[in-house]
């Protein structure tokens, strides 16, 4: 039973456990419920044009359309849906790009049992919700001179053959070693020297900082 009117949410994130954790958590509060879920970016865009949900809950690294992509056409298109950005990701160059695409709320995984609700409550008021993190993030993002960073990045990615950036957006969608072999029609031992190789260009200690930049880069195409 639904309730008296309930706030209705949409939950897209590639991993069904956490889909099944955000579930359990709204489930705890009679005003809202999950009409639908979705395991990819394309997906969830299709599902929540068809469904209209009040509120939409994306991840950002989903494969074959990112979190962002999807809100990004959520905020051109499908104005009424409010939009969360749940993730594991607290980078500035993140926030800011979505907050500029105006997202509503924007919290992360490791807070989601504390958080999600009062972020569902603010954005269906008509207010912004950040995480005390990521408010942080955003704050300090606007102190200190970071070009010559950025130029650095970019010279590093100018580095990488074609086929370590092949590798590099395959990684970022989720592909595992033998997926991308297979893919590549190439060894599993080959592509893991790839990514060694990646990473060591790039100046990454681990796969989350590949996923990241290859985020930011636009690497996942929708």
């Amino acid at each position: 039973m639904l309730g008296k009117k309930s706030i209705s949410i949409f939950l897209a994130d590639d991993h069904l456990m956490v889909r099944d954790g955000l579930s359990s958590i709204i489930a705890k509060s009679e005003d809202y419920v999950v009409i639908g879920e979705a395991g990819d970016g394309r997906n969830a865009l299709e599902s929540i044009d068809r469904l209209k949900p009040d509120v939409a809950v994306l991840d950002i690294a989903m494969p074959v359309m990112t979190g962002i992509e999807v809100a990004r056409q959520l905020k051109k298109y499908n104005q009424d849906t409010k939009v969360i950005i749940l993730s594991q990701y607290d980078d500035d160059e993140y926030i800011k790009e979505l907050l500029l695409i105006g997202v509503d709320g924007y919290i992360l995984k490791e807070n989601a049992s504390d958080e999600l609700i009062k972020a569902l409550e603010e954005v269906v008021k008509g207010n912004k919700y950040l995480s005390a993190q990521v408010t942080t993030k955003v704050v300090t993002s606007f102190t200190g001179d970071h070009t010559g960073d950025r130029k650095d990045v970019v010279t590093r990615f100018e580095q990488l053959t074609s086929r370590e950036t092949e590798i590099l957006k395959l990684i970022a969608e989720g592909r595992t070693n033998r997926e991308i072999a297979s893919l590549l029609f190439i060894s599993e031992h080959t592509v893991k020297a790839h990514r060694t190789n990646i990473m060591t260009k790039m100046g990454m200690k681990n796969l989350t900082e590949v996923i990241r930049y290859a985020i930011k880069k636009g690497l996942i195409e929708p």
